[in-house]
Order: structure tokens, then C-alpha cells, then sequence
């Protein structure tokens, strides 16, 4: 099996779905452009053509009800936001109603809408182009919210969004992108709604999304050597996330049955904690592990603030191994580890994987 970047995984899926069905068509700001949204799409117009992959004016509100139109008359269209912000533009057509036709017609007609959500820190970008929102997103019901940390998960929940039939958004961090990983040539699906164990341990669980996995995996190293075992569990969807009403996917069951394995939990979440989704991960398991949490689940995310544009405040905004690893300690009551020689995730320091 060959290695391909996170990037180029989503671009490979991208290609091969629409090889199999030429009603897919993509269309957003700069996707045709010679930088091809960071990578991802790059040569797709080329391949395609003009009528299937496409600029378009800024007008995020428009351009999401054109999409929905399409969708209504059996095309799926794929819609890129190469920064998260400019999403919230198309805010009532996502939630009001594409979210919702499916309900208001009685299921009698699908909305096939995959939207492609950039996100992820540069330096300098300051707090117009620094959002997240998946959480705002989740909240919403008849919007399915993926966020894929590896290139195997990238290629296989893009695939699956697409032939899901149902309004999909995928949040994709740019840091991601430059991680390799093995990924099957041929096509294949992750089932929307399933988590991954992504390092399996015993003394605490961290639930993280993201980038945040990347994060917590590199602080796993540090404790082990210091003798403490990490189990990390990435949910990859966030909606739907299972409940006692839900059977659809197992990302709440591998929360839940990890931390009544370790008695402990730290959310690290790429998103602000304030009714975020370390709340939501916090509560449930407050509630069906109360009996066998040792210490009050621990929430990481981003500073109460926007986000700075000057980097030595940035960094300080956005949570790290560092502050992982300080949190283990603090719930664990462990000696303060020595991370004076520890070279931590920068933007010149680019995580490449694997996992």
C-alpha cells in the first residue's frame, strides 16, 4: 500500500466519486485556483471541466441556496469554504433550510450537500480567519458534522459523505494536510457516526478532535516514558454522536467504555469550551460514568478570547501537548515531567505521521 498526504487522500476521493457519478460537481472560491484550496484541489477543473468544478462569486449565501437547488434536482454537489468564518455567511441557508428539507418533505426527497470546511491556525491570521464552529454545526439536527484526523480517515469519510445522501460538513485542519499515512488506492467508507481508538492505554482517557489528536498523541509519548499509559479516542463524528436513542455509529459507546477502563478523562477539543463539544462529551460522561470517574472530566480548547493576530499571544490561544501533559499531571496528582528538551508542534515543525 503507497503512502499520500492527508491533502491528497481527500482529493483522491474527491476524483474517484466523481469518475463513478457525473452528477457530483464541486464549486467554491479559488477551487480552480493554481493553489487549488491548499493542495486539494488541484487539476480537478483540468480533468473535468468548467461545468463540473468551478469558482464563484463571494456570496456565500447565494452560492449555498444555488447548491441546494442542484441537490433538490438530483445532482451532489460538494462546496468548499477555504476558511471556516466566511461559512457563517451561509448560515440560514445551511440551517434553516437545507438541514430541515428532508424533515419538511416527510423523507420524500434526499439532500445530497457535502460542504468542505477549512479550518486550522497559520501565524499571524488573526480572528477573522480562526474559527472553528463544528460544535455550532452539531447542534443543529439534519446536519451530519465529520472531522477526520488522518489521511486513512480523510479518504474514507470523504467517500462516505458523498454517497450519503444527506447534508454532510467536513472539517478539515490544514495542519493536517501535510501528515503521509498509508490509504488504499481504491475506494472505501467509513461509516459516518464510528470513533477510532487511536492509541490504546490504561491510566486516562483523552477524548480529542482533530488536530487535538495529533496534540494529544505526541503528549502520550512524554507520559509513557514517564510511566503513565494514554488511551486516546477520537469520536471522528461529532453528529450524530450515539445515545440511548441513537444506535447509529459506536463514537459515544468507545468514550463511555474507555473511561470506565481508565476512571479518567481529559476533552481536549479544537474549539472554544464555552457549549462546545467537550461540554457535551464532559456531561455524558459525568452522567454513565459517574460511578467509576475518580476525578471531575478535565476540558481543554481555546483561550475565552479571539483569537490574537501577534504569535507569541496565538500560541497561548491554542491548547498543545504542553498543556496535556500538564493536565495529566494535575488529574493523575503526578511530579511535574521535565519538557525543557521537548520540540513541540510549530508551524515550521510540521507533524508528517504516522499515528
Amino acid at each position: 500500500m503507497r503512502k499520500i498526504t492527508y491533502c491528497d487522500a481527500i482529493r483522491e476521493a474527491t476524483i474517484q466519486e466523481m469518475e463513478r457519478d457525473p452528477n457530483i460537481f464541486l464549486y467554491g472560491i479559488d477551487v480552480p485556483d493554481h493553489k487549488g484550496i491548499f493542495g486539494s484541489t488541484l487539476g480537478l477543473q483540468e480533468k473535468f471541466g468548467a461545468n463540473r468544478v468551478f469558482d464563484t462569486p463571494l456570496s456565500e449565501d447565494t452560492m449555498t441556496g444555488f447548491g441546494l437547488g442542484a441537490a433538490l434536482n438530483g445532482m451532489t454537489p460538494i462546496h468548499v469554504h477555504m476558511r471556516v468564518d466566511f461559512m457563517l455567511l451561509a448560515f440560514n441557508q445551511l440551517v434553516n433550510m437545507i438541514s430541515s428539507y428532508n424533515y419538511s418533505l416527510c423523507g420524500k426527497l434526499r439532500i445530497p450537500f457535502v460542504v468542505r470546511a477549512i479550518v486550522g491556525r497559520g501565524w499571524g491570521q488573526g480572528f477573522q480567519h480562526s474559527k472553528t464552529m463544528h460544535s455550532v454545526f452539531a447542534h443543529v439536527p439534519g446536519l451530519k458534522v465529520v472531522l477526520p484526523t488522518t489521511a486513512y480517515d480523510a479518504k474514507g469519510l470523504m467517500i462516505s459523505a458523498i454517497r450519503d445522501g444527506n447534508p454532510v460538513i467536513i472539517f478539515e485542519h490544514r495542519w493536517l494536510y501535510w501528515q503521509e499515512e498509508e490509504v488504499p488506492e481504491e475506494p472505501y467508507t467509513i461509516p459516518i457516526g464510528d470513533g477510532n481508538i487511536i492509541r490504546k492505554g490504561d491510566d486516562i482517557t483523552i477524548v480529542a478532535t482533530s488536530w487535538m489528536n495529533v496534540e494529544a498523541a505526541f503528549a502520550a509519548k512524554i507520559l509513557e516514558k514517564n510511566g503513565i499509559s494514554v488511551e486516546i479516542v477520537d469520536p471522528r463524528t461529532i453528529s450524530p454522536f450515539g445515545n440511548d436513542n441513537n444506535s447509529v455509529g459506536n463514537n459515544e459507546k468507545l468514550i463511555i467504555d474507555s473511561v470506565k477502563k481508565t476512571g479518567h478523562c481529559i476533552v481536549a477539543d479544537n474549539d472554544w469550551l464555552n457549549c462546545g463539544f467537550s461540554a457535551e462529551v464532559a456531561s455524558r460522561v459525568s452522567e454513565k460514568c459517574f460511578n467509576v470517574l475518580e476525578k471531575p472530566v478535565k476540558r481543554l480548547g481555546f483561550a475565552n478570547t479571539p483569537c490574537p493576530t501577534a504569535r507569541h499571544l496565538e500560541t497561548e490561544f491554542y491548547p498543545n501537548a504542553r498543556n496535556i501533559i500538564k493536565a495529566v499531571e494535575s488529574v493523575l496528582n503526578l511530579e511535574p515531567i521535565d519538557l525543557s528538551k521537548e520540540s513541540f508542534y510549530t508551524y515550521e515543525n510540521k507533524f508528517k505521521g504516522p499515528f
